[in-house]
């Protein structure tokens, strides 16, 4: 597994893990890291969070469905 995978996976293991806490407890960490948001509030830091966060969901999918079965 090279450094760009590592990065992937533990960006959207935090991004899971935030989800979760959006689920339980209604915290959004996203939105404390961007400014200290309440919830549900969005800026432009948070905005640039939550695509980087989407994105190495998606990248995360292609390497464990796609590269990790040899494909």
């Amino acid at each position: 597994m090279d450094l760009i995978e590592l990065l992937v996976i533990i960006v959207a293991a935090v991004g899971a893990i935030n989800w979760g806490l959006v689920g339980l407890a209604k915290i959004d960490l996203v939105a404390l890291i961007a400014g200290g948001l309440k919830f549900g509030d969005v800026n432009t830091i948070s905005r640039v969070l939550y695509i980087v966060v989407g994105v190495c969901g998606l990248a995360a999918l292609y390497f464990g469905l796609l590269v990790g079965n040899g494909a």
